[in-house]
């Protein structure tokens, strides 16, 4: 019994696996080559293993942001699925705000939904606070029943009988997965009438560093203006300089978005997925595979060095930590 028990769970992880494999496991959007020789040789390769091509995304900048939105709704989930690019503007990473207005309005006319990827990470955090306070009380608890029987025999070693919770022994996964289950419905969920799906007002936003590596790199990004006007790839390489730098002087070497892309282009070519880690005070996270596969692996801190201090003391903006570095920096 308990066998078939702790088989569910761990048949569910696997299920679950095998799906972000299938839908995550494309490193990066695939896109025919330019040169026609490559073409002819790969065609010959694809008769027996064919592979389907990504088509060109569209991507507006969008200067006030200091970012690059794609709008199309599939074109969006391209770049999440295949390489874990950007982030929706109403979600917290996957652009997710189309299904969760789907799932309340579903909710409005029956319950029962399945739980969005940020719902879920608020019910683990919610099963992790009660943890943590029921651990809290357990050890206080343990505390005052060592004293008391140390003040009736000192001479004896405490007698503590409280059980103090683990992570392990508390089954904080199986109350997850129960949570879950637990807010489903049996009932199939309403079907919702075209009049009632909402316009889908999410965005996927690109960093400059992002776009600039998917137009460059990757070539599967169509850059535009706001006004629909297409933005030559050099065109688009002076207008990261002077987003990055508004002020005085936005060609020069120690430009902002020169140094990120020069960091950001590094790891990625090393097959890292790179993010943001502005949440945790770094420049970038390092993922092996992608945020839904494991947590990053490394934070990364750009530190700039200037080899002529008048190129410092030239610069119309000071970078971030490029001045003297105190050990209280490495503890923080």
């Amino acid at each position: 019994m308990d066998e078939s028990h702790s088989a569910g769970p761990k048949l569910q992880r696997a299920q679950v696996r095998l799906e972000n494999e299938k839908r995550y496991g494309q490193p990066l959007p695939r896109v025919p080559p330019k040169n026609w020789i490559l073409r002819w040789l790969l065609s010959w390769n694809l008769l027996r293993n064919p592979v389907e091509w990504d088509g060109m995304i569209i991507g507006v900048v969008d200067p006030p942001s200091r970012s690059v939105w794609v709008h199309d709704e599939e074109q969006q989930m391209t770049l999440w699925r295949k390489g874990f690019f950007g982030k929706g503007n109403l979600s917290r990473s996957e652009p997710t705000w189309l299904k969760r207005e789907i799932n309340r309005l579903q909710i409005e006319k029956r319950g029962g939904r399945e739980l969005t990827a940020e719902e879920i990470t608020a019910k683990r955090r919610e099963i992790r606070k009660q943890f943590k306070q029921e651990r809290a009380n357990a050890i206080a608890a343990a505390e005052a029943e060592a004293e008391l029987s140390f003040a009736a025999n000192p001479e004896a070693n405490p007698v503590v009988t409280t059980v103090i919770p683990s992570a392990q022994t508390a089954g904080l996964q199986k109350k997850l997965h129960e949570t879950i289950n637990a807010h489903g419905s049996s009932n199939p969920l309403p079907e919702l009438t075209e009049d009632e799906i909402p316009e889908n007002m999410e965005h996927l936003q690109l960093s400059l560093q992002e776009a600039f590596f998917l137009a460059w790199a990757v070539g599967c990004l169509d850059l535009r203006s706001t006004s629909g006007a297409p933005i030559s790839l050099q065109e688009f390489w002076i207008q990261c300089f002077e987003i990055s730098s508004p002020l005085s002087q936005p060609k020069r070497i120690d430009n902002p978005f020169l140094i990120q892309y020069v960091a950001y282009h590094h790891f990625r070519s090393l097959g890292w997925v790179v993010k943001s880690g502005i949440k945790f005070c770094v420049d970038f996270l390092l993922y092996k595979r992608g945020p839904v596969f494991h947590h990053a692996e490394f934070a990364v801190m750009i530190v700039p060095v200037y080899e002529d201090e008048a190129d410092r003391a030239s610069s119309p903006a000071p970078l971030p930590n490029s001045g003297p570095i105190s050990w209280q920096w490495f503890t923080t």
